[in-house]
This record gives C-alpha cells, structure tokens and sequence, in this order.
C-alpha cells in the first residue's frame, strides 16, 4: 500500500468527508481530534459514522479515523461500516497502540493503527510504538512536539531534526510505514515540495496534509524521478549480467555498484510499480 500522502479532513464537516477522497491522496483521515472543537465532538462521530456506513460512499483510497476520546469515538464510528484503520495521536508506548487496538477488538473490529509521534515521551518511545504487532505505521507530528519541548519552529527544522529521524529509523526496524510532518503553509507549494523531497531523502514514506492543493506536490515529491528509474533499471540489468559472470560488484555510469545501491534500485522499481 502506498501512503506518499495522508491527508486530514474533520470530522464535522460531512460535505468535506465525502468529497475528501476525490483529492487523489492515498489515504485520507477523518478527523475527531485536533480539528474538531470539543463542543463538536459528539456531531463529528455521528457524521463520520453516517458517512462510513453509507452504501453509496466507495472511497478508492485508504480512509482512517484519528480518534480523540476512543472509547466515546468507536462506540460510534464502529457501529456500522468500520473505515481501513485507525490513527492513535500522541502515541508513547506500545500500550498506547495495544489499548485502541483492544478497544476496537472488542468492538469486532481488527484494525491496524497508525501511530503519531508527536511529543518528547513519544519520540523516546518510537522504537516500542513502531514495534507494536498493531503498529502498521508511524507519522511524526513537528508542531505538538515543538510545542511540549519549548522549541522554536524554524523553517529550515534543525530543532526537530533529531525526532524527525528517530521516527523514520524506528519504523524502518519494524519494516513499517513512516509518514512525515505536516507543512503549515498551504499557499507555500514550492517549500512544500522542497520540505517533502528533504522527508523523502530521510527515508520517508509519505508526508500529512492538511489541504487538498497540498496532495499533488506531495505525491510528486514521494515518486520515483524518470532519471531515478531509469538509473534503477540500468542497474539491476547489469546486476543479471554481473550474476552470470560470477561479479559481486559492477559498474553503471563509471559508479561502482554493491548491495546497498542494488537494494536501493530495487526500491525504487517496486514504488515505481506501485505507483501505476
């Protein structure tokens, strides 16, 4: 499954819910949380429920639920059609992953948990989040943790850096999904592209949005280039011919070529492949 873009859209909004996947993200995310005011809230599940249960409703993209008060939240949101998954905020331990996957359990649902990252303890915590047998991937929240550690946020994210790749390092070892911080700025599309490609070359899966214009730079920055594939295809066509004349190591462009760079060439055939 390919998450290059995960874009939120609250909860309380039913004509935004529904419109939501037409947006060409791969996975969207009804939201009972940050963006539904606590007033809200009861309204928010009833429409998030609604829109769920709805025969008409045929999503051609992952559709998940971040939970707010969960026992509350999937009371409702579990009582008809459940959504592909669950996103758990503010994750700090495996516990934390083990109880919302519980609580749907017990609701009859077996869903995987995408879990955010987005505070000093959590970003402790990621290795044990990340290998949660719910655990299906890890998002980084940039704002929450500035926030709880009294960073200033910087456009160039020197403050969250450490955090930043802690969480792509902790969902690689559990061979999971790691999804990027959100970009702020929805008008900026150019510093969006730029933030995405620098996520993408951290090791990132795919990054947040918070607004459908942002789905397209994402998407853009998270695909193979022409020249990247090409320079893929090239290699692991030298690699058959370095295979039958007993070579462990070859040359592609004047490059020496070893088992990172061909595990690297074949990741970015398989995206590549996903991707059509």
């Amino acid at each position: 499954m390919l998450r290059r873009s995960v874009m939120f859209t609250p909860g309380d909004r039913p004509e935004m819910l529904r419109k939501a996947p037409g947006a060409g993200a791969d996975t969207v995310v009804f939201d009972l949380e940050d963006a539904v005011a606590p007033a809200r809230k009861g309204e928010a599940r009833e429409a998030v429920g609604e829109v769920l249960s709805d025969p008409g409703f045929e999503p051609d993209c992952e559709v998940c639920v971040r939970v707010g008060e969960p026992e509350d939240d999937l009371a409702v949101v579990l009582d008809g059609t459940a959504p592909d998954g669950l996103m758990l905020p503010k994750a700090t331990g495996a516990g934390d992953v083990e109880v919302l996957a519980s609580l749907a359990s017990d609701l009859g649902e077996s869903l995987p948990v995408i879990a955010l990252i987005e505070s000093a303890a959590g970003v402790l915590a990621a290795p044990e989040v990340a290998a949660a047998e719910a655990t299906d991937a890890l998002c980084f929240g940039a704002e929450d943790l500035a926030a709880d550690i009294g960073a200033t946020r910087t456009s160039d994210g020197t403050e969250v850096l450490y955090a930043r790749e802690r969480v792509v390092i902790a969902a690689s070892a559990a061979r999971i999904d790691a999804i990027d911080t959100v970009y702020t700025d929805i008008e900026d599309t150019d510093g969006l592209a730029t933030e995405a490609r620098f996520a993408a070359g951290l090791g990132y899966d795919g990054k947040m949005a918070i607004h459908p214009a942002q789905v397209g730079p994402i998407n853009a920055a998270f695909a193979p280039t022409e020249e990247e594939l090409a320079w893929a295809e090239r290699v692991l066509a030298a690699r058959e011919d370095a295979d039958r004349e007993g070579r462990g190591v070859f040359r592609v462009d004047g490059e020496m070529i070893d088992a990172p760079l061909i595990a690297r060439a074949e990741r970015i055939v398989e995206r590549a492949s996903r991707e059509r």
